[in-house]
């Protein structure tokens, strides 16, 4: 009877677990910008989510869980916390000009690349926030739970890191228009 509990447990933990794998290691890769350390630590959090999935409760978050196992393995292999996150995402809101056109093109890639380029500028904890908001869509629940921290502080984090990376975008931009 045992044999079988054990077995329903490693199932159960491959059902919830393995769906989330591309998600982890673009989160990994974002975090630690090198392919081979992504897949290392993405490796190293379902070793240690295996582990310790006796005191995962079902019906909670899975999701969130996993993530915070990453995002601690992911801290605690870093000295000084000093890390770059880039990030992947059209930031844009303004609605295309026409067609697709290899100068729209260039044109987005370039925004694309100044965003990643402020974002790292950021402070960790603003990056990661902005990352599981606006790249990996959780809600400010599931956010709270995976960096364990309440809701309201979900909220005013995403706040002053958005109002940081406008901040540090239009300084930027400005910059260049000067040069």
């Amino acid at each position: 009877m045992e044999v079988s509990k054990d077995r329903l447990t490693a199932a159960t933990f491959e059902e919830l677990a393995m769906p989330l794998f591309d998600q982890l290691y673009n989160f990994a890769h974002w975090l630690t910008q090198d392919p081979s350390e992504a897949e290392d630590l993405v490796q190293e959090t379902y070793v240690k989510a295996l582990r310790g999935f006796s005191s995962f409760q079902l019906g909670t978050n899975f999701r969130a869980w996993i993530y915070r196992i990453l995002r601690n393995t992911f801290l605690t292999s870093r000295t000084g916390l000093k890390t770059h996150v880039p990030l992947e995402f059209d930031d844009s809101t303004e609605p295309s000009a026409g067609p697709d056109t290899p100068e729209t093109f260039l044109i987005e890639r370039s925004q694309q690349q100044i965003v990643q380029e402020t974002m790292a500028e950021l402070p960790v904890n603003f990056r990661e926030i902005l990352l599981l908001c606006e790249v990996e869509e959780m809600g400010y629940q599931e956010i709270a739970e995976t960096l364990a921290i309440p809701v309201g502080t979900v909220m005013s984090r995403l706040s002053r890191a958005r109002k940081a990376l406008r901040a540090l975008l239009r300084q930027k931009l400005q910059g260049e228009k000067h040069v």
